[in-house]
């Protein structure tokens, strides 16, 4: 019984796709982001500072800090 109420949540994660979108638009940021930087190199500083103070908030969040 245990096995089938396993498999019956498998399933429903699955099939959820409530987060699906959030992760969609952070993708296509990212690659506007990149091929804006190729674009235009002067740019491209001023991205990577952006996603580097986005990774340190990441770091800290996973982190509990």
């Amino acid at each position: 019984m245990i096995n089938v109420l396993k498999l019956v949540g498998t399933l429903r994660l699955w099939r959820d796709t409530r987060g699906q979108d959030l992760i969609e638009y952070a993708l296509m940021a990212g690659f506007v982001a990149v091929a804006a930087g190729a674009v235009m190199p002067n740019i491209s500083v001023q991205i990577s500072t952006i996603f580097s103070a986005v990774n340190s908030l990441m770091v800290q969040a996973a982190n509990g800090s």
